[in-house]
């Protein structure tokens, strides 16, 4: 097993800092963006606010004698004592090699991601258009025989563009399940833990599971999407509409389950949003913004008989029913 160095203390004690100011005071969105700086600054940063998150998590909120709005004084004599507490927590935090899965799956060491409810647009060095979603990272290579993306986790959009190269050179993405050869196309694919998702909206893809014999192979053309495993391929659906919504910032639901719902809302989102399992089954229509997860809640409170409960200022959301 591979040894994962100690993160610095001077490292935790930064990330220990970040915890109290996101949960000592009115947190605002540029709050939440410069924490999300500093965790892409380096990957150790990454691992120590992992820690922070699983000790939050683990206590269910900061103690209030380490989150009183007064401690967010810079001159307070207290806080120096606190800080010193909380990175105190953080190094003893048991989460070693586990955690730095944890970092290594949120891909900050991937050649494009992005962070929770963050999208951006690439054009690769051919000429085709990358749009990552949020939460995604993709590795890109490009040599003499192929145009290679590999999509570590979360959802992209690929317009290929046409090959310049003397030689053709095929364009592939590749997931945990297989690999999928662009043939002419724009098209959708959401790497999920156990299958992969691909909605065609243009042209045509060849979807090759990775443990599948050659009968598993399967074309799927515009207008069609599918899901598959390393095994095996389910058979092409009508693709649904609602699945590029979020390149123009929307989620939409039709009779979705308020659980479904609510884990997709979370993709967007920093912190947790948890929803009590009385009203996981709820059904949810409607269309809400990505780009502004805390109107969408609103939205959401005030239509359905459900009410909403926050903590450290919006991190930690449960949704309960009224």
């Amino acid at each position: 097993m591979p040894k994962i160095n100690a993160i610095d203390p001077r490292i935790l004690d930064q990330a220990a800092d970040w915890l109290m100011r996101l949960s000592a005071t009115e947190v605002t969105d540029a709050d939440r963006e410069a924490c999300l700086r500093w965790q892409q600054q380096h990957p150790d940063h990454v691992r120590a606010w992992v820690r922070a998150e699983l000790l939050v998590n683990k206590l269910g909120a900061l103690p209030p004698s380490l989150a009183i709005p007064a401690l967010d004084r810079p001159d307070n004599p207290n806080r120096r004592a606190i800080l010193n507490k909380l990175a105190i927590l953080l190094a003893i935090a048991p989460v070693g090699w586990g955690s730095w899965r944890i970092v290594e799956s949120q891909g900050w060491t991937a050649d494009y991601h992005t962070a929770s409810g963050e999208k951006r647009e690439f054009q690769l060095a051919d000429g085709s258009q990358l749009t990552l979603n949020t939460a995604t990272s993709v590795d890109v290579q490009f040599d003499n025989q192929q145009r290679f993306v590999w999509l570590r986790s979360g959802e992209i959009l690929v317009q290929t563009a046409v090959d310049t190269a003397s030689v053709h050179r095929p364009f592939i993405v590749g997931t945990k399940q297989g690999t999928l050869e662009a043939l002419g196309t724009r098209f959708r694919v959401y790497q999920q833990k156990n299958t992969t998702q691909l909605g065609v909206l243009e042209g045509a893809v060849k979807v090759i599971p990775t443990e599948a014999d050659l009968s598993q192979q399967i074309i799927v053309n515009a207008g069609e999407q599918i899901s598959f495993n390393r095994h095996t391929v389910e058979l092409p659906t009508p693709l649904d509409q609602a699945v590029t919504t979020w390149t123009q910032g929307m989620l939409l639901a039709d009779k979705m389950p308020l659980g479904e719902f609510v884990s997709e809302l979370g993709r967007y989102r920093s912190g947790m949003v948890r929803c009590d399992p009385a009203i996981a089954n709820l059904p949810v229509s409607g269309s809400y913004p990505i780009s502004d997860t805390d109107l969408a809640l609103r939205m959401l409170v005030s239509t359905y008989p459900i009410k909403l409960t926050s903590h450290m200022h919006g991190y930690w959301i449960n949704l309960l029913p009224v």
